[in-house]
Order: structure tokens, then sequence, then C-alpha cells
């Protein structure tokens, strides 16, 4: 049998398209590195979500060399954590799900785009080679603000990408002589130590303390300045760890006054009268 030129020809370029389409279909489906997502899941009372110990703080944190684990609750209408901050040139999994409505969690740009259905968890594994910045979106109509419903994903550079995080708390005034104490509280989410200096500067005073935080703890330190060596007035402080910084003031009380007790809502009862500063910040989480 004959089969004419232009057959032939049309023949192979069906032929190419074949497979064309196959080699795109699995290159989307495993080349990316994404695990589809899995129903043997185990479920939540939406209700019990915010006691949840996977999703009662959603983050990000580390659980293997070069693997980590994003904990996200999608809730009308955002994202949290936002943004959520990973490496670049690691595996992560992503662990999604609802404390009410049914949402979607899609990052265009990427294969990531999965239904999330109250108390059940929607479970992608993906890795990011290149840095970058990608816009989440809620592709499930969730309600009036559905259209607003938008977050954030960063893959940082590797060597840029930290798990730290650092709290400061302190008494907004001190009565005369007493002494002003700053606690500085460092969390360490990644699971190699991190060695670091806490710097303080208050007024004219600067503190240096080196410090180490283990992988995957916390570590709390106070910081003492004598109040007479400050002088009656405010002072500013600023407490930093590794391009982290958190500021706040401090009022030294002229003598005679008791800043710490004085009944502010002339209700009788000192106790419930004290300030306190607390500020809060992190990384990539």
């Amino acid at each position: 049998m004959r089969i004419h030129t232009y057959e032939k020809l049309w023949l192979v370029a069906s032929m190419v398209l074949i497979v064309g389409f196959i080699a795109t279909v699995t290159y989307g489906s495993v080349g990316l590195g994404i695990t589809m997502i899995g129903d043997d899941e185990s479920t939540i009372a939406p209700d019990d979500i915010g006691d949840d110990d996977q999703f009662g703080e959603p983050r990000v944190e580390q659980v293997g060399e070069d693997e980590y684990e994003a904990y996200v609750i999608a809730q009308t209408w955002t994202f949290q954590p936002d943004p959520i901050e990973v490496p670049a040139g690691s595996k992560v999994t992503f662990y999604v799900t609802s404390p009410d409505v049914v949402h979607g969690f899609a990052v265009p740009g990427t294969n990531i785009n999965a239904m999330v259905i109250p108390g059940e968890t929607a479970q992608l594994s993906v890795e990011f080679d290149e840095p970058g910045e990608y816009g989440i979106i809620c592709n499930e109509y969730c309600g009036a603000g559905h259209h607003d419903m938008e977050g954030e994903l960063i893959v940082q550079p590797e060597d840029e990408f930290d798990l730290t995080e650092l709290t400061v708390e302190a008494l907004e005034s001190v009565e005369p002589g007493a002494d002003v104490e700053l606690t500085v509280t460092i969390e360490n989410g990644e699971l190699d130590p991190l060695e670091t200096t806490v710097d303080t500067e208050i007024s004219n005073e600067t503190i240096q303390q080196d410090i180490t935080v283990e992988g995957d703890s916390t570590e709390n330190i106070s910081i003492t300045i004598d109040s007479e060596d400050l002088g009656e007035g405010d002072h500013d402080w600023t407490v930093s760890v590794d391009g982290y910084e958190e500021t706040g003031t401090v009022t030294v009380e002229p003598p005679g006054t008791d800043g710490n007790e004085t009944d502010a809502d002339g209700d009788g009862d000192d106790s419930a009268d004290t300030k306190t500063n607390e500020t809060t910040g992190g990384g990539g989480t």
C-alpha cells in the first residue's frame, strides 16, 4: 500500500504532538517535585483548629536537612501565616486547613492548587529550585470578601533564610532607683544551633551579649540597667539580633513618684496598673 508523502508528514506530526503532550503531562506531574494530595489525612474539628498542635500556630518549621513543613490556615478572608517564607533548594510540604468554609490554596506560576475543606488537611510537597516571590489566591468562592483573599509566598535564597524569632518584654516605667529590665526571648526554629550576639542600646548605654540557641529551641536572657545611670525621663531602647530589631521606650519616674504602682484608673487597686511593653519580631515564617 502506497502512502502519500503528505499523509506521512501528517502522521509524523501527529506522533510528535502526542509524544509532546505525554511528556508535558509527565513533567507537570512529577518533574516539579509535587506530590498529589492524599485522602488518608486525619480530620480536625473546625472549632478545635486553634488549639491543634500543628495548626494552633501557623508557621514554617524545619523537619530535616533541606526539608521544611508549612502549616497554613485559610480563613475568611486571609491566609496565615502571611507571608509564607521558605528556602530555595529545599523540599517544602504544605499542610493547609480551614476553620470555616471551603477555600482554595493556589499559587499561580506553580502546580500548587488545592481545595481546602473545613477540618480536613490538604497536603502538597513542592521543591523550589530558585528564589522568587509568588502570590497566593483563593480560587474557591468563599463569601463576600473572596476577591480580596490573597497572600504571598517568598522563596528566599538558601543563605539568607532563617527561622529566628525575637521577642522583647519591658516595663513602660520604673520608679527611681529601680532597675530597668528587658527580657529578651530568641527562638531558633532550625535544626542547627544559632550562635549570635544580642545588641542592646538604651540612651547612652550599649550592651552586647553572646548567646547560643540550640536547634529547635528557645533561650531567654535578661538585660538589666540601673535607672540611676539613665536619669529620670524617657529613654528609648533597641534590641537587635541577626538583623531583627525591636524598639520601645521606658520612663524613669522622678523622685517621689511610684511609677509602677500608681493607681492610674482610680480603682484603689495598684497591682493592675503596671504597664508592659511587649514587642515581637521574627524571620520567615
